[in-house]
């Protein structure tokens, strides 16, 4: 029930009912929702204000029309934009999305020859690896693997991250400033594991993303998730200059 008292724009409270009833009726893609006109009678509401409120949830990704046919659920798929930093956890937020990271693994152990050269360190090195899924609204979107070099963080561990995002722990906790990162992305066939971590049939299409993360000329993570092909979608802005 919309709450009239409340600060919020009758809009914004009338989308966040819709979102709701999204989950709890666990509505999929491209089920119809409500008319304009049912939100009307049901909410007792303008119709400006309706269409107002279901404007918000199409830019936000929720929803989308069909003219003559009504307003359908969209694809849950995250549009990431390219050449700019980011990070899971905040894109998440600002697509009005509940990130999630649920830690599968976390220890400490030597580079090895592979992990080194990504990282620039000696082979023989420590590093910290971290395994992880990651979600939003409870649905999986990525299985990732995360590696750190130990030399560079004292006293990290799992407890840092159980509640807060990594980016924001080297940030705040160990005064690391990102200079740049380099991305490399290829697509793939589901392996077995990896289906079963991403809950998907086995070869079915996914994104591998690399990532290499730099504090000056120095690299300070290395990461390789595997994204779910119907979750992700990229997009890169070219402009004449």
């Amino acid at each position: 029930m919309l709450l009239n008292k409340s600060k919020s724009p009758l809009y914004y409270q009338l989308a966040e009912i819709i979102i709701e009833e999204i989950k709890t009726k666990n509505l999929k893609e491209d089920d119809k929702i409500l008319t304009e006109r049912e939100y009307c009678e049901k909410y007792n509401l303008s119709r400006a204000t309706v269409r107002q409120g279901i404007a918000y949830l199409e830019k936000k990704g929720y929803l989308y029309k069909i003219q003559g046919c009504g307003t359908f659920v969209s694809s849950r798929v995250l549009k990431q934009k390219l050449l700019k930093f980011y990070s899971f956890t905040e894109e998440m937020k600002k697509q009005g999305k509940t990130p999630e990271s649920k830690m599968l693994s976390f220890k400490e152990k030597i580079a090895g020859e592979k992990i080194a050269q990504e990282l620039n360190l000696d082979k023989e090195e420590k590093i910290f690896e971290l395994v992880r899924l990651r979600l939003a609204d409870e649905d999986i979107y990525m299985y990732e693997k995360t590696y750190l070099p130990v030399k560079k963080l004292l006293n990290f561990s799992k407890k840092d991250i159980l509640n807060t995002p990594l980016y924001d722990v080297l940030q705040k906790k160990y005064n690391i400033i990102f200079s740049k990162a380099t991305e490399r992305f290829s697509v793939l066939s589901a392996d077995k594991k990896i289906s079963e971590a991403l809950e998907i049939d086995e070869k079915s299409p996914i994104i591998k993303l690399q990532r290499w993360t730099y504090t000056g000329i120095e690299k300070i993570e290395y990461t390789v998730s595997f994204l779910r092909g119907d979750k992700f979608e990229f997009e890169v802005d070219l402009e004449d200059n």
